[in-house]
């Protein structure tokens, strides 16, 4: 249950970000491509995004961490490729995209788990 409400979030995020951010689109059914976003920048990031963090190590470390901005924006550009219902205007905007996306799934996550306080 836990994983579909955080699919169901990440959808909310894609399609919150598709109707605020130009250069992001959903066609079609808006909410059922962000959900089917959602699920495949999901299984990208549980198996494309490791190999790729791998692959540019040395790069990674010399700028800091700050390339795993490029990783995640190729990973939202090869969701671009991947899904007809979602574009992406270029690299900037997917650098953005997932700036954003990551913020909000932050603060959407903290909504939820605001209930579970320690002792």
């Amino acid at each position: 249950m836990n994983l579909i409400l955080k699919l169901l979030l990440s959808a909310l995020s894609v399609f919150i970000l598709a109707y605020f951010l130009p250069g992001v689109t959903l066609s079609g059914d808006a909410f059922v491509n962000a959900i089917i976003v959602a699920i495949v920048l999901s299984i990208l990031n549980l198996l494309v995004k490791p190999i790729l963090i791998i692959l540019t190590l040395p790069i990674t470390i010399v700028t800091l961490g700050l390339f795993l901005l490029i990783i995640n924006a190729l990973i939202i550009l090869l969701v671009d490729k991947l899904i007809d219902g979602f574009s992406v205007s270029s690299i900037w905007t997917a650098i953005l995209f997932s700036i954003l996306l990551s913020l909000l799934q932050s603060f959407l996550h903290s909504l939820l788990n605001e209930d579970k306080k320690p002792l």
